[in-house]
């Protein structure tokens, strides 16, 4: 007789339902049962993702035509917190991109996943552009402007022209067409490649800058106001990476003058 554990293994193989997972469920062995159990719920969830994965892509793919062959998705990681740039990326990715199977919004993926979904879709995409806006612009503009500005620049610096662009609800002024949707994120598989390139290179950053200014826990908190990142304003004061244009920056600076 087949062993539980031999059983396990082949289930670990088993890609779809056949034959033999009929004739398994006759087994009325407990671990045998349990292991088909927790077959089922992976075959399950592993549906749900290719379902949802292939929705985003027929979102995009209703932005397409005969003359419409390339469509960029834009988003931006970085406009709420009190320091620290705002990140925008454009991603044009390929007909094929099945590799990207769970791909969804930034917020929702894990940080493991996340950065092993930036490495893909770098490796995958027809283009890809990331445009970082410093704070000096985000004080002189506002964090609204100067992260239409950020995209705009992003996607003028894509290496292949898109034809179309979707924009995660912003209005954007670009060369092509370009459409404002509404939790974009949610919907589109090239928006959602963008906030992940978006948000993996500003964490990054705000990893580098934690190093040089310890004390805000920028490597924790990505330069939103949490309790650590208060105290250490209120022990060290600001530095050039504080948004002067937010509060409560904006009232500290002004004290200080």
């Amino acid at each position: 007789m087949t062993t539980i554990q031999q059983i396990k293994h082949q289930l670990m193989e088993l890609q779809e339902p056949n034959d033999w997972l009929i004739e398994l469920e006759a087994d009325t062995r407990k671990g045998v049962q349990q292991a088909i159990i927790q077959w089922r719920a992976r075959y399950e969830k592993k549906q749900a993702l290719i379902q949802e994965f292939q929705k985003k892509i027929a979102f995009d793919d209703s932005y397409r035509s005969s003359r419409v062959l390339f469509v960029a998705g834009i988003d931006e990681a970085g406009r709420g917190p009190l320091a620290g740039p705002v990140v925008t990326a454009a991603v044009i990715l390929p007909e094929d991109c099945s590799a990207l199977i769970g791909l969804d919004d930034s917020k929702k993926v894990s940080k493991e996943k996340r950065q092993e979904f930036a490495r893909l879709i770098k490796e995958q995409a027809v283009a890809y552009a990331i445009h970082v806006q410093p704070v000096q612009v985000i004080d002189e503009l506002n964090i609204y402007q100067a992260t239409k500005q950020s995209m705009e620049i992003a996607i003028s610096e894509l290496e292949i022209a898109p034809h179309v662009v979707i924009a995660d609800a912003m209005n954007l002024h670009t060369s092509c067409l370009c459409y404002s949707v509404i939790k974009g994120d949610e919907k589109s598989l090239t928006i959602a490649a963008a906030s992940i390139l978006a948000k993996t290179t500003r964490d990054a950053l705000m990893n580098e800058l934690h190093d040089e200014f310890p004390w805000y826990a920028f490597n924790e908190n990505a330069g939103y106001g949490t309790a650590k990142h208060l105290q250490g304003l209120e022990t060290h004061g600001l530095c050039e990476h504080h948004r002067k244009s937010f509060e409560p920056i904006k009232t500290m600076w002004r004290d200080r003058q």
